[in-house]
């Protein structure tokens, strides 16, 4: 059974919490790429056994372009940007446009998914009923949104 750290960063920078995570990453891949690493945790040494994280966290006004997606989908301007004090990057990631803002709970998920599977979508869905399942035990009904990827609070109210 694998652990998972659970570290909560608070309200911080989009970009700030994007370096901590590629730091994480990156000592990941280097344990990775160590001699004894092996994708069974069972047959690793325990030096070699990769650690997995949850990140949460909240953000301030904050629009990110994901690589499959198209700048013009963005529908303010820099000017619009400002006056809101919001950010905007583009990133690496899957996707097109998504906002996060105060208020808003992020949840970045940092696994070694050779101790898990490797089937994206199933991984998604699981992550998705994790966050269902999770706000269930705080009396909060979430759901999903079909065709969508997340996880939805009074989705059916919109």
């Amino acid at each position: 059974m694998q652990q998972v750290i659970l570290r909560d960063l608070g309200l911080i920078d989009y970009k700030a919490a994007w370096d901590y995570q590629e730091k994480l990453l990156q000592e990941i891949v280097l344990k990775k790429m160590s001699e004894g690493y092996n994708a069974n945790p069972l047959l690793s040494s325990p030096e070699t056994i990769t650690p997995n994280y949850f990140l949460l966290c909240e953000h301030p006004h904050v629009y990110t372009l994901g690589k499959s997606g198209k700048q013009d989908n963005l529908l303010i301007d820099e000017n619009q940007l400002n006056q809101k004090s919001a950010t905007f990057y583009k990133i690496n990631r899957g996707g097109d446009i998504t906002y996060h803002g105060p208020g808003q709970i992020v949840g970045y998920p940092i696994l070694n998914l050779d101790y898990f599977f490797n089937d994206i979508h199933k991984y998604m869905r699981c992550l998705e009923e994790v966050i269902i399942l999770t706000l269930a035990e705080y009396n909060i009904t979430a759901t999903r949104i079909e065709k969508l990827t997340g996880v939805w609070l009074d989705a059916n109210d919109k």
